[in-house]
């Protein structure tokens, strides 16, 4: 967020209504108390999207709208059944200039690409605000009687349509009076909207092929073209988070990375990304990206990781300026690789491999040469690794066995994402329990190099390293316990194999 946007989140319900059908009555609902009529106003908006509806298509909007009350630039996003999140901007003096910090949100999206006006709403609209009791606004009624105009079209669309918006004083009894509401609504001649939205709506009377409401293209799809696709669509809204600093955002973009990777690389011939490949690089940039989102990632876990230690330690074991060295250096390191996250999210790089995802999502497999066996990899297969993984661990010396059993967290890594995109839930369970426990270990690994550097600077300067040795000795005791717990979860992981 900026200074110059503000955010809050859509929750409503839309209707298609004759245009003859009376307006319906809230009288007798007991959250209701009163209904006030505001005068009625037009609303005249814009909207944009790329040559290739890509917004349209994943159901994001954005417009320029005058008139009424929110007049300025608004982006309104998917946010759970039923609700969006709407980013405004002021209207600015440019009137085909999108906000740069309104682009920036959906840059994933829309990449280099223009943006340019693909419709045009205007809206005679009038408004019943729903009050409780207490006077607070719970709810708001539109009617709606709609003109628009896809760009380029000459033929006028016209229709009515009722919406019924939740409030931000709904409280927690908000769904509960939404469907008492839409049934007034329903009650009265309305059918629910067979359009997400307006543009959805204009957008379909001229291109169908545009309008956004459409399934996915991922239905015939095999089972792990399917997982890409999705896990691909959650890179996009982890972006956007990641963008926001949304909490644990730079944690889920890089687990969705890795999960592209590991599925790609489970059949590589069938997505085209095999060593000899033509798109061989996009595994190659997958762990490049993954690399600079892992930066800020573990920079963030150590700082929640000693915030929680110290917090857990008596005050008098709490020795010098322990917290500022780890847990606010921590945090200006995550400061800091965010700010590289971002550089690298705006950049022709990075743009070309979405790019790459989104042709590799949408071709059909390349034909396989003849002679050649599939070249999927199954789930026995992944096993197979695991367990030589395992067993060279079992075999390492001391100083090899972190690298080992960080070996074997990847390679159950791979068998959990692969076993999941197949439905084999339980053997999923067990390889992502596998995958946690020596996650814990790796971190605690990461942590002690980490806490050995810093008691040494702490040293340097003459203070009190005595904490220092206690965090240790708390971690080198979490990684023991994850090695002892290993053998018992790769034997239930061998078990989950042989019942599947």
């Amino acid at each position: 967020m900026t200074a110059n946007t503000a955010r809050h989140t859509e929750v409503e319900r839309k209707f298609d209504v004759l245009e003859f059908t009376v307006s319906p009555s809230f009288e007798g609902l007991t959250m209701v108390a009163r209904v006030e009529r505001s005068p009625s106003y037009v609303l005249d908006a814009v909207y944009y999207d790329t040559p290739g509806f890509d917004l349209a298509a994943r159901r994001v909007t954005l417009r320029r709208r005058t008139g009424g009350p929110d007049e300025g630039w608004h982006l309104k996003l998917p946010a759970g059944p039923g609700a969006r999140t709407e980013v405004r901007a002021p209207l600015g003096a440019a009137v085909d200039e999108v906000p740069a910090e309104l682009r920036d949100i959906v840059l994933a999206i829309v990449r280099n690409r223009p943006l340019a006006p693909v419709a045009r709403i205007t809206t005679n609209r009038t408004v019943d605000h729903l009050y409780d009791a207490d006077g607070v606004v719970i709810a708001e009624f539109c009617d709606d009687d709609v003109r628009a105009w896809a760009q380029g079209g000459e033929d006028e669309q016209r229709w009515r349509e009722w919406e019924i918006e939740l409030a931000e004083g709904a409280g927690d009894d908000g769904p509960a009076l939404l469907d008492r509401l839409a049934n007034r609504l329903l009650d009265a001649g309305a059918v629910p909207a067979g359009h997400g939205s307006k543009l959805a709506r204009v957008l379909a009377g001229a291109q169908p092929e545009a309008a956004g409401d459409g399934d996915d293209g991922t239905a015939e799809r095999d089972p792990l073209h399917q997982a890409v696709a999705e896990q691909f669509e959650q890179l996009l809204v982890w972006d956007r988070a990641v963008r926001e600093d949304a909490d644990d955002s730079v944690h889920q973009m890089r687990v969705a990375t890795r999960k592209i990777r590991s599925l790609l690389r489970s059949a590589e011939h069938a997505f085209g990304v095999a060593e000899d490949a033509e798109n061989a690089w996009i595994l190659d940039e997958l762990k490049a990206l993954a690399g600079v989102l892992g930066v800020a990632r573990d920079a963030e876990v150590l700082a929640e990781r000693y915030e929680r230690a110290l917090d857990e330690l008596p005050k008098e074991l709490v020795r010098g300026p322990v917290r500022e060295r780890l847990v606010d250096g921590a945090r200006r390191q995550y400061a800091a690789g965010l700010r590289r996250c971002l550089l690298a999210m705006r950049s022709p790089r990075y743009f070309r491999l979405l790019d790459g995802l989104e042709r590799l999502v949408a071709a059909e497999p390349p034909a396989r040469p003849e002679g050649r066996e599939p070249d999927t990899t199954t789930i026995a297969s992944l096993h197979k690794r695991l367990r030589k993984a395992a067993k060279a661990a079992g075999e390492a010396d001391e100083d090899e066995k972190n690298e080992a059993l960080h070996r074997i967290r990847k390679r159950a890594k791979r068998l959990r994402y692969t076993a999941a995109a197949v439905s084999a839930d339980k053997v999923s369970e067990r390889a992502k329990a596998i995958q946690t426990l020596l996650g814990e270990h790796q971190d605690s690994v990461v942590s002690r190099e980490h806490l050995s550097r810093q008691a040494e600077a702490a040293h340097a300067a003459g203070e009190d390293t005595f904490t220092y040795g206690l965090l240790y000795q708390r971690e080198d005791e979490l990684a023991r316990r994850s090695r002892a717990q290993l053998d018992d979860a790769l034997e239930k992981l061998h078990k989950a194999i042989r019942k599947g």
